[in-house]
């Protein structure tokens, strides 16, 4: 198993069982506990747990649902996310093709959608899926793939044939996070692999970045920094990170 599989595996044995003890996932997935607690070191560096004597914990305010009244991903930075997602919206006009990630940012752009005529949207997220289907102008394709755990979010690549087959004009994208080096990275590699095709259709790529996830990393890159044409951020974006930034057009949502 390589480790940013390993590593995946950990986070949902830590959603399914809320604690995982080092001697025994050492066991279970045939890894030496340094090895293990290595993985445990990287994986509560990007938020993504908190370790303890022995073992680990969820980090609940990063849960991906609600949990004993813990915020959700979605109601994370809701409103820096709702900005983000209005301003995004300016960039669709009428006649063109799209694309969305199942990322809880883009879903506040196609909330913002709703309203639009003649417009084709091809997404792996149910419910950005649900919502612009309540419009008949609107034309939407929904990507298969597995239906992720816990989640409206469709994964992996046996979509790959129908994005090929597909010329759309704009991705919009957000991840985990966005550094120099990385690049827009997740913590799903099957959602990582999945963005790489829905780029590789697009003749433009904005990416939708709260301020929270600028300079930070996760495990698989889904973006490259040179393969995104704009990136949206909120106002409390960090102006020297911003600068470092090369051949991206910024748009800064609520100045």
């Amino acid at each position: 198993m390589f480790a940013a599989n390993r590593r995946e595996r950990i986070v949902q044995l830590l959603q399914q069982h809320k604690q995982i003890v080092v001697k025994e996932l050492a066991r279970e997935l045939q890894v030496s506990e340094g090895t293990l607690r290595t993985d445990l070191k990287i994986l509560e560096d990007e938020g993504l747990l908190e370790r303890t004597h022995g073992g680990a914990v969820p980090v609940k305010s990063r849960a991906s649902f609600q949990v004993d009244g813990y915020p959700s991903r979605g109601e994370l930075n809701a409103e820096e996310k709702a900005v983000i997602g209005k301003k995004a919206s300016e960039l669709v006009t009428k006649g063109q093709c799209i694309i969305l990630d199942a990322s809880s940012t883009v879903l506040q752009l196609a909330k913002s959608l709703i309203d639009c005529d003649f417009l084709t949207v091809v997404t792996n997220g149910l419910e950005a899926a649900m919502i612009l289907n309540q419009n008949p102008r609107i034309n939407v394709i929904l990507i298969g793939g597995i239906l992720r755990s816990g989640s409206r979010t469709v994964e992996g690549v046996l979509g790959k044939s129908m994005l090929e087959d597909i010329h759309a004009d704009i991705f919009f994208t957000s991840s985990e996070g966005f550094s120099l080096n990385e690049g827009m990275t997740d913590f799903s590699l099957y959602e990582a692999e999945l963005k790489k095709l829905m780029a590789a259709n697009a003749s433009k790529t904005v990416a939708l970045v709260d301020h929270t996830k600028l300079g930070r990393r996760s495990i698989a890159t889904s973006v490259q920094a040179k393969g995104i044409h704009t990136l949206i951020t909120d106002a409390k974006a960090d102006g020297e990170f911003l600068r470092q930034l090369t051949g991206i057009d910024i748009i800064i949502a609520g100045k």
